[in-house]
């Protein structure tokens, strides 16, 4: 048996801790969505651009092409279908957090995690059945851990759609309460998702110090395609810069929790397709805060030579 594979599939999860996994995803959306407003929805309609070309790289580009690289390059199966997974889920929620920190468009960003999480409730299992059985090498490893499609429409609903709602609904009524503790919730949500990586790995360390190697090239590999994945298509739909910096942030940054709580809850046992998932929760992170320091760091430092022409928040 492949020592990847064999060591992987040593993760597992308790009961009590899967339900953990599941509340820190719905608080998480609650705290994002404690902003948002009708408004923010109507905006789209209005100026539909970036998010209708962000939420097409998400949901169109990087599933089809997650779906063709694994193929061609002959990624193990329980790899591959990891990473179809992954880029099967909505936009993380720390996309915002971090499209702040570059100096973009907050509210294409916002946006666009809202109205992905919204879609997501049909395309997230929808794209991973399909791309998963187009794939030769991961059709018959789909077909064995019987897809519940039912089932996992209703985990994204109670943990992305109904946190969603409720924090419309608190937003709205209390907004005094936003404004004083949405910036805790963000930095809240961000340290104890990390937390609970942190210990769930820390119980197999030495299994994933073992597969660590291959696995994390192939999860930066993956990132890396999709950030190129949302910037070439914000250049392509010729979107301002700051609209093209959000799309390239949302697409690059997957909510990997959510693939972590769809693999705890139906498929356990598919240790490789964990450990895919656990390593993009964290690396995205990395590399999204990098990406969104150099874009902070080279607009400061435009902006200091007195060449930077308009405002990157705006794009002129």
């Amino acid at each position: 048996m492949n020592p990847t594979l064999d060591a992987a599939s040593q993760f597992q999860m308790s009961p009590a801790a899967l339900l953990v996994l599941n509340g820190v995803l719905a608080f998480m959306m609650f705290g994002v969505s404690l902003g948002l407003r009708p408004a923010d929805f109507a905006a789209v309609l209005r100026r539909p651009l970036a998010p209708v070309t962000g939420l097409a790289a998400q949901f169109l580009l990087l599933p089809a092409i997650t779906c063709l690289v694994t193929w061609r390059l002959e990624i193990d199966p329980g790899l591959a279908l990891g990473m179809i997974l992954v880029s099967c889920c909505p936009g993380g929620t720390f996309s915002n957090v971090m499209t702040w920190i570059g100096r973009a468009n907050v509210a294409t960003s916002v946006s666009m995690t809202a109205v992905s999480s919204l879609v997501a409730v049909a395309m997230t299992p929808f794209n991973f059945a399909l791309y998963g059985s187009l794939n030769p090498h991961t059709r018959s490893m789909l077909q064995d851990i019987a897809l519940p499609a039912g089932n996992m429409v209703a985990l994204v609903v109670l943990v992305l759609a109904v946190p969603m709602l409720l924090g419309m609904l608190v937003g709205a009524r209390f907004p005094d309460f936003v404004r004083r503790s949405e910036r805790y919730f963000r930095s809240g949500s961000l340290l104890v998702f990390l937390l609970f990586v942190a210990v769930s790995f820390s119980k197999h360390w030495q299994t994933a110090l073992q597969i660590a190697g291959s696995v994390l090239l192939l999860v930066i590999a993956h990132n890396a395609l999709a950030f190129l994945i949302g910037n070439l298509s914000a250049r392509a739909a010729r979107l301002p810069l700051a609209d093209r910096r959000a799309v390239t942030m949302e697409v690059g940054i997957q909510n990997s929790g959510l693939a972590l709580a769809i693999l705890f809850t139906f498929y356990p046992a598919a240790g490789a397709m964990l450990v895919v998932a656990g390593f993009w929760g964290v690396w995205h992170l990395v590399s999204g805060l990098g990406l969104a320091g150099y874009w902070h760091y080279r607009d400061r430092k435009i902006q200091g030579a007195g060449r930077l022409q308009g405002d990157p928040q705006t794009g002129q």
